[in-house]
């Protein structure tokens, strides 16, 4: 591990690097912010795999594509004199400073939750004028799940949730009687919508992120069938030449090798 003295080298060297990268490499002299907007996207996902898959050198080599990205980006706004990355770190600071009065002020906040209805009235605060309502503050760009989870935690800081799991496993039931009950396609839609903003909820108060648990699912589902593809294969035979019995078979015998190895 390094020490601060340390870290304060190497991130002089990056700074350095990035400079040396924009004044002499062709690829990197042409990039603006908008040319690395999906690139930069690209790479949280990809630090988001890592994380889920438990894998610290990746997580590493990964935090460190973004950190570039982060020092790109401030680098092209220098040349316009319009900020540094100085300027990035000095707004960072003053924002934590600000929104945790509970430390650096005479706030008491004994609990996470506390912590984090504070934040968002703070947050609101900052807006001042502008009248942005509580939940403007989430992007529209976030996938279903994500966006969900993030309203319903805004919504819940200020008292606007469920007072337990119970009552929100009951709106979960609610929500697929109603789905069931749903004639039209369009109808079929909307509740099936409905449900899934019910069960995000109820995993939101069992202490569970469901982007992160379908995540792991995907993984999980993604290796098992690799599993059984090479398992068919070594049997001579491609999955659609099976039937469905045949790779439920196949399915089982992956699960149960999982298992015995872990």
């Amino acid at each position: 591990m390094n020490n601060r003295e340390e870290i304060l080298q190497q991130f002089s060297k990056l700074l350095d690097v990035m400079d040396d990268l924009r004044a002499k490499c062709p690829w990197d002299k042409e990039q603006t912010m908008e040319s690395i907007r999906s690139l930069t996207i690209e790479e949280t996902f990809e630090l988001s795999d890592a994380i889920i898959q438990k894998d610290m050198q990746e997580v590493k080599k990964e935090l460190g594509d973004i950190l570039l990205h982060i020092v790109f980006y401030s680098k092209i706004a220098s040349e316009t004199e319009t900020f540094d990355v100085g300027d990035v770190i000095e707004s960072l600071i003053s924002k934590l400073i600000r929104r945790h009065p509970h430390i650096y002020g005479d706030v008491e906040a004994n609990n996470s939750e506390k912590v984090k209805q504070n934040w968002e009235q703070i947050k609101l605060q900052e807006k001042g004028s502008k009248k942005n309502g509580i939940l403007d503050g989430v992007p529209k760009g976030l996938t279903g799940i994500v966006k969900a989870y993030r309203m319903q935690e805004k919504a819940s800081q200020v008292g606007f949730d469920w007072n337990n799991t119970e009552d929100a496993y009951k709106k979960v039931e609610e929500e697929w009687r109603e789905f069931q009950e749903a004639t039209t396609q369009e109808e079929r839609t909307a509740e099936f919508g409905d449900y899934l903003f019910a069960l995000v909820n109820f995993a939101r108060l069992s202490g569970v992120n469901p982007d992160d648990a379908l995540e792991i699912t995907n993984q999980k589902f993604l290796r098992r069938f690799k599993s059984i593809e090479a398992l068919a294969e070594e049997r001579g035979k491609g999955l659609h030449e099976m039937t469905l019995e045949e790779m439920d078979v196949l399915w089982d015998q992956v699960k149960i090798q999982e298992r015995t190895q872990g």
